[in-house]
């Protein structure tokens, strides 16, 4: 499984960071970072979710108001 993070959209409600912890508050810019992910575009983070962390990551995807996060599955399908 794959999750896309658009830190460009992000508005800094932080909701992701309370449902995975892949996700860290950064205070300075007012946006959430994504750890271990690699900038792919501009703002555009990409990294695999472990299997273990699957859950989590549907739900932080969930619960962005914009939008700002998608998951695929191993096929490329777009989950959320």
């Amino acid at each position: 499984m794959r999750i896309e993070y658009d830190r460009d959209t992000c508005i800094g409600m932080y909701q992701c960071v309370d449902e995975w912890d892949a996700f860290e508050k950064n205070m300075d810019d007012g946006k959430a970072d994504l750890e271990d992910s690699e900038e792919v575009d501009d703002q555009l983070f990409v990294r695999e979710v472990p299997e273990d962390a699957e859950f989590d990551a549907e739900f932080a995807a969930r619960v962005c108001p914009v939008d700002a996060i998608k998951l695929f599955d191993d096929d490329g399908e777009q989950v959320v």
